[in-house]
This record gives structure tokens, C-alpha cells and sequence, in this order.
């Protein structure tokens, strides 16, 4: 029996506010970014097109004219760079400034005339553009998404409650800021302590003309060697192609001590430390301020409040929102991270003597409520009334006022301390579960509203995710088979016969698996054998972690996996192909009314290509041992 929301007290719900509909939900979700602009997408294109353009450029060389020292200004733009990637995810304001920034330093650089020639500066401006229009998509769908909230709240606004008023943001991420750039800053003194040392013993020393004699290489690194003024002295390289043997090289040399004038030294882990702790300083500085900005902007004036279901993540921590008329939470709006808010002028005396005498008993509460966490075995959160302030949309700052705990005696406040994310269409994260990690509510209507009595077989196969994953774990087998045949016969032959086993029916399954479902059952497609599990013998169909299981009365499940990538679909705004494909399987078996009429013929039944997929495998390492 579905329980119903925890209640809100009416004192606690403003005076004409309106509850969020579900219809007037969807049209809020309706205006969210297609997937094209999604973060997943523009950033990884954006990503490896530069470092394809990275790899492709020509590095030049190290010359006593021109020697491979600090690089503070090449250093700065890497940091504008990978900030840029990351805000991209979490900042799109802020990553356009950072993408025209690195499009100048591409422009000063030659870039966009190397475009004409270089397939790999070409690809970056097209994957800059492309990024940069999915981020002003992005922003512009900002404003719909806020124009459909304030019109679904009406005329009525209210101010925050106090204790949300008292709330601050942003005091963490900038304590962090201030330590990540204190770690940058102490990796700039160390560098440039590093170089003037250099410089101040490379004046008084005694400048030579070598010849390069000997080149060692190791696992650590390059020695070069090099014979000067009757003497051979031995250097460190990183770059040992700029000195091909019997080349002329200067060095600087004072006693016992000698340096490359190209390579005078090596910097490069304090810049990498510079480089990770501006990076990380600066997006937690930018986090702090942009939290706090829209915590201000939210007290300035009296905000539109919508009435809401609210439930907190069992899994994931996140504040999930519902439409007011979803009673069972089945279609969550959006979600984002919330702490609690509390006002300081309501404390009182009372509160110390209570925490005195129940301090016992709220620590030992508190031990076995950590207990149960640990064990998987606490209760799920309810489903509460809430009260939502603000205009939520992408990105937005908001605040609710909720119910504390199941039996509602007391109200909190919670404000938002990460950014709105509208929810994925097909998101269980905010189902109840039991103790077992069961589903209480698994209920077929979902899968059964796509589906309609018919007398034809039903048929669901691999589809574009998985079909992708199956060719790149495609391509990670052949590279395997590569790479252990290369060093000809070791004893890595004999992780190469245990992976292959793994990775053949990985690929197998992701690129074909099939499920047929007819009069009297499942015809169920794997890598290596078709199954038939008749209806009776089905007790449940789950899917998880990117597989379909399928229990049965006797004997072991069937399992296919992987069956897609969930995780990637649900960012992308799409149901998961196999989530639904799992959700119609549970109505046709919950609902026989919906069951085919007819049984599959033997061509709708399935083929394993596992066998087939073996035999490539087998011509495939055969070629490799002749190309070798």
C-alpha cells in the first residue's frame, strides 16, 4: 500500500501559493537543453579535438638561441584551457569567456591560418564553435525554463523565510581557493627560485661549444654525452631528438658543475603543480562567488513560491522535486544538493538543557542510524510537502521549506548548495526502496503505456549505445591481441586467453542481444546460446548497473551485459533503451492481457554471434603474427 506524502502544516505554506502541476512540470522539462548541447558531449568533443590539434602540432626544438626554459605565459593559457573544459560543465558564462580567451591565443599563434592546412586545427575550431553554440543553447534555454516556472507560480511572491536569510555560501569552496592557490603560488616561488639559482651560476660560469658523442636511454631518463675543452660531461634530456649525434651543443660549465644552455633546467613538476592548483583554486574560487552571487540575489526581493513533493536520494544525498499532484514520486522534475538552514535568533537556553540530558540518547540514535547506512538497512526518506522559493531553472539557486523526518512535528528550511539540475526522463534514483534493495514500486503502468495488445512476436535488440560500447570494446580486443603478440611468446598469453574469454562476450552481447517475447515465453539472445524461458517459469525482470537480468523459478537468472550505458543516456535527456526495454518486459509479465498472441518463428528467435565473433578473433591474431 503506497503511503502518502508527509504532510506540510498549513501555517507553513504562504498565503495563495500555488502547486507546481505536473503538466506545467513537463512543459518546464520540455525547455530543457537538447542533447547535442549537453556538458557530455561538447566538452569531450571540445577535449579530444585539442588534444588531437596538441599531439599533431609541430614542438620546436630546444637551440641555445631559444632554450626550453619557463614558459609562464604558455603556462597561463593551459590553465584558462582546462578551466574552460571544466566550466563548460559548470559554468557556461564563465567557459565562453574562457573559450574567446583561448581562441585569441589560437589566433596569435597562427592558428586559424594553420585551419586551412591542418585537419586537426580545423577540427578544434569546429568543436570550439560547436561548444560554444551549445553553450549560448544552454543559457537561452535558461531563460524559457525560468519564464515557464514564473508563469506556472502566477503573481503571488513571498520573501524567504528567516533562516534561509541567515544562510551563506560559498565559505568552503572559498577556504579551498585559498589553499589550492597558496599551493600554486608556492609552486611559482620554488620554479623561479629554480631559475634564478640557474641564471646567477650560468654568469659567472664558463660557456663551451661540445660535441654530442653518446646518447644512453633508459626507463627513467635520456643521458646525453657530450666531450667539451678535452672533458665529457653527461646531461639529463627530455627532448634527446634535438641532438643527434656528433651535433655542436653549448654548455655552461663552473668546476664540477655543468648544464645544457638548450635544456638549463627542469621546471616542469613545479609547473604541473602550479598548473593543477590554479586550476583547482580558481574553479573553487569561481564556485564560491557564483554561489554566493545567487544566495544574494535570492534575498533581495520577494520571490515566486510553487508548492512541491520533495524526497531525498537514498543513494546519491540529492533533494529531488516532484509535481504537487505526484503522489508517488514517480516523476521526479528536478534535483540538487540542499543543506539545512537554521536562524540563529530562535535559539534559546532550552536547547542546551535538552542536548544535556538526551545527549546519550541522541549519540547512541545517531551510532545505530550510522550503523544502518553502512548495512544498506536504513529506511528510504518519504515523500514530504514543500513549499519551493524562487524561479527554478538550469543552474538556478533555490530554497524549500519541508517537513523534518517522516511524522512532520517539525519544519526545516534547506537551501541549495549546488546548482539546479533538471531531471533525466527516465530517473529511478528517487524510487523507494527496502531494507533487501527491492523495489516497492515497480509498477507495469510505465512500461505498459508503450505497449498494446498484438497478435505479432515483441522484439527488443541492441540498440545505439550498446551497439557503441560493443565496438569499443571491439576495438579494445583487437589491441589487446596486438599488443600481447607483439612481444611474441610470454607469459602474458595467459591473461590475454583469460580477457579474451570476458571480452568476446562482452562484445558479443552489446552488439547483439535480443530478447523475443511470444505466446508461451522469452526467446533471450546472449553471446554464446539462445534461451527460452517460458512464462511461468519468469518471477522478474530487472535491470541494473547495465545489464537485463531475468530470474526464473528454477535455475539461474539469464543475464545480458552489457546491455548500453545508462549513465551516459540519462545525462544525454534520453531514457535508457534498456531501462525501457526491462519496464515493458515486467508488463507484458504483470499484465498476460498484453502477452503475443502468436509464437516467433525460428528466423525471430535470435542468433548468437559469439561463435562467429571467436573465429575473427582467431584470423585476426593469426594476421597480426604474419604482419609482425
Amino acid at each position: 500500500m503506497n503511503r502518502q506524502p508527509v504532510p506540510l502544516p498549513a501555517e507553513h505554506i504562504p498565503s495563495g501559493a500555488l502547486p507546481w502541476r505536473t503538466a506545467d512540470a513537463q512543459r518546464w522539462l520540455a525547455a530543457a537543453p537538447g542533447w547535442w548541447a549537453h556538458p557530455a558531449v561538447t566538452a569531450t568533443v571540445l577535449a579530444g579535438s585539442l588534444v588531437w590539434d596538441v599531439v599533431a602540432a609541430p614542438v620546436p626544438p630546444c637551440t641555445s638561441a631559444d632554450p626550453c626554459g619557463a614558459d609562464w605565459p604558455g603556462l597561463g593559457a593551459a590553465v584558462v584551457l582546462v578551466l574552460t573544459l571544466y566550466w563548460v560543465w559548470r559554468q557556461p558564462r564563465l567557459a565562453l569567456a574562457g573559450l574567446g580567451g583561448t581562441l585569441a591565443v589560437f589566433a596569435v599563434e597562427g592558428g586559424f591560418s594553420a585551419a586551412f592546412r591542418e585537419p586537426s586545427a580545423l577540427a578544434f575550431l569546429t568543436a570550439a564553435a560547436c561548444t560554444a553554440a551549445g553553450l549560448v543553447h544552454r543559457l537561452a534555454v535558461t531563460g524559457r525554463q525560468r519564464a515557464r516556472a514564473l508563469a506556472a507560480a502566477g503573481t503571488v511572491a513571498h520573501p524567504l523565510p528567516a533562516a534561509a536569510r541567515t544562510f551563506r555560501r560559498g565559505r568552503f569552496s572559498f577556504l579551498l581557493a585559498a589553499l589550492l592557490l597558496a599551493v600554486a603560488a608556492f609552486g611559482c616561488l620554488r620554479a623561479g627560485q629554480v631559475v634564478d639559482a640557474y641564471e646567477e651560476r650560468a654568469a659567472g660560469a664558463t660557456r663551451l661549444t661540445g660535441r654530442v658523442t653518446g646518447l644512453e636511454r633508459g626507463d627513467d631518463a635520456d643521458v646525453l654525452t657530450v666531450e667539451a675543452d678535452g672533458r665529457t660531461h653527461r646531461f639529463e634530456t627530455a627532448y634527446p631528438e634535438d641532438f643527434p649525434l656528433d651535433s655542436r651543443v653549448d654548455i655552461v660549465v663552473e668546476g664540477d658543475w655543468a648544464a645544457l644552455v638548450a635544456e638549463p633546467y627542469d621546471i616542469f613538476g613545479w609547473e604541473l603543480l602550479v598548473l593543477a592548483g590554479s586550476v583547482a583554486g580558481l574553479a573553487f574560487l569561481a564556485n564560491g562567488v557564483d554561489g554566493r552571487t545567487r544566495a544574494k540575489r535570492l534575498r533581495r526581493a520577494s520571490l515566486p513560491v510553487l508548492r512541491v513533493l520533495v524526497r531525498e536520494g537514498h543513494e546519491d544525498g540529492r533533494t529531488w522535486v516532484f509535481a504537487a499532484d505526484d503522489p508517488e514520486g514517480l516523476r521526479p522534475v528536478l534535483s540538487f544538493h540542499s543543506l539545512h538552514a537554521f536562524d540563529d535568533r530562535e535559539e534559546n537556553d532550552d536547547e542546551d538543557e535538552s542536548e544535556s540530558e538526551d545527549g546519550g540518547t541522541e549519540a547512541a540514535v545517531g551510532l545505530d542510524k550510522v550503523r544502518e547506512i553502512l548495512k544498506g538497512e536504513d529506511a528510504a526518506p518519504p515523500l514530504r510537502e514543500a513549499v519551493l522559493y524562487g524561479a527554478p531553472c538550469a543552474g538556478a539557486e533555490v530554497v524549500f521549506v519541508a517537513p523534518d523526518g517522516p511524522d512532520g512535528d517539525e519544519v526545516s528550511v534547506e537551501c541549495s548548495v549546488t546548482a539546479v539540475k533538471p531531471a533525466a526522463p527516465a530517473s529511478k534514483a528517487h524510487r523507494q526502496r527496502d531494507g533487501e534493495g527491492r523495489d516497492l514500486r515497480q509498477p507495469c503502468e510505465e512500461g505498459a503505456v508503450a505497449l498494446t495488445p498484438t497478435a505479432a512476436p515483441r522484439l527488443w535488440r541492441a540498440h545505439g549505445f550498446s551497439r557503441a560500447v560493443g565496438l569499443v570494446l571491439l576495438v579494445l580486443q583487437g589491441g589487446g591481441i596486438w599488443a600481447a603478440l607483439d612481444d611474441g611468446p610470454s607469459w602474458s598469453w595467459i591473461w590475454l586467453s583469460v580477457g579474451l574469454v570476458w571480452l568476446l562476450t562482452a562484445v558479443a552481447t552489446a552488439l547483439t542481444w535480443r530478447i523475443t517475447a511470444d505466446r508461451g515465453g522469452l526467446w533471450i539472445t546472449g553471446a554464446w546460446r539462445v534461451r527460452r524461458v517460458p512464462w511461468e517459469a519468469v518471477i522478474g525482470v530487472r535491470h541494473s548497473e547495465d545489464r537485463i537480468r531475468v530470474d526464473r523459478a528454477e535455475g539461474s537468472p539469464v543475464v545480458l551485459s552489457p546491455t548500453g550505458w545508462a549513465w551516459l543516456e540519462r545525462r544525454l535527456g534520453r531514457a535508457p533503451h534498456a531501462v525501457r526495454t526491462t519496464e515493458e518486459l515486467r508488463a507484458l509479465l504483470l499484465r498476460p492481457e498484453l502477452r503475443p498472441l502468436e509464437e516467433a518463428p525460428a528466423g525471430r528467435q535470435g542468433m548468437p554471434v559469439g561463435p562467429p565473433l571467436t573465429a575473427l578473433s582467431v584470423l585476426w591474431g593469426a594476421a597480426v603474427l604474419l604482419l609482425l
